[in-house]
């Protein structure tokens, strides 16, 4: 097994061109136990570490920058990003341990295309889009189209994420991200859920609900966020009986698998159950701007 450090994107993909057997990582968190566990050795390492684009965050006419390579945790330290995007900051800092989280990215996380994945339901929810590197130069597709089942995704042979954009949140908008794990520390997560709202006076006038860990990839719910549009807040709460019909969307959209760490109907009731608390955070911090 060969091992490459390229200095730009160009290099990374002639490196991936000249073999087929080559495979990118951007932190190796999840590459090392995969082989360690026996799955086969790529012919050639390629460390997008090293790429400048792929490591830089930049915020320029309401526009974010997040390169796919960015340790999480410089994203959790970066004050502005976490304002902008609290929910997606949380799902980040919630990758493994703080050892790891200065490896892991948000461009691993995605492109591991693990269901349980902490920061996809809130890079899904926040409209990341994902700009890949393809042979003839890049392509942008929306973050929700990276993964398409466990361990697979919408990638060509020689492909890689390089960056996300994200779009200024709208204002009087807030996110959120909660999870349900066994332990209380780095565990995997039975389920997660990620939702945005946008206030506008004493009202919802937008919402996206994303859900993890119950289905093959994560699911967006739009009878959950349809049960909060236009539902009042004016006293800082969410409206009882919108929450309830939130909740039972989220259930109902669920497809989950029946194992050791939880049952189908388990994992059905806490999906409602977290949708709701998610909600409930959202709306706060969009009306406090915060």
């Amino acid at each position: 097994m060969r091992y490459a450090a390229p200095a730009t994107v160009e290099e990374a993909q002639a490196l991936l061109a000249d073999d087929t057997g080559a495979q990118v990582f951007a932190g190796a968190t999840d590459l090392v136990p995969q082989m360690r566990a026996g799955r086969p050795a790529p012919s050639l390492l390629v460390d997008l570490k090293g790429i400048d684009r792929l490591t830089a965050v930049t915020h320029e006419d309401g526009r974010w920058t997040i390169g796919a390579a960015t340790p999480t945790a410089e994203l959790t330290r970066n004050e502005a990003f976490t304002a902008a995007f609290p929910g997606l900051s949380e799902g980040a800092g919630l990758i493994g341990s703080d050892q790891i989280q200065n490896r892991s990215s948000l461009g691993g996380n995605l492109a591991n295309a693990s269901p349980a994945a902490d920061s996809v339901p809130a890079l899904i929810a926040n409209d990341g889009q994902a700009v890949i590197a393809t042979a003839d130069g890049t392509r942008t597709v929306p973050a929700a189209e990276v993964a398409t089942g466990p361990g697979r995704t919408s990638l060509a042979d020689g492909e890689f994420i390089v960056e996300f954009t994200f779009a200024d949140p709208p204002a009087g908008t807030g996110d959120a991200y909660l999870r349900m794990i066994p332990r209380t520390e780095m565990d995997i997560a039975i389920v997660g859920a990620a939702v945005r709202v946008t206030v506008d006076g004493d009202a919802i006038s937008d919402a996206t609900v994303v859900l993890g860990a119950v289905a093959p990839t994560a699911v967006v719910v739009p009878d959950a966020a349809a049960a909060l549009v236009g539902t009042s807040v004016a006293d800082g709460a969410l409206d009882d009986a919108a929450a309830t019909a939130l909740a039972e969307a989220a259930e109902a959209a669920c497809d989950p698998i029946d194992d050791k760490r939880g049952t189908i109907a388990y994992r059905r009731r806490v999906a409602g159950v977290l949708a709701r608390r998610a909600a409930a955070i959202a709306v706060e911090r969009a009306r406090n701007g915060a």
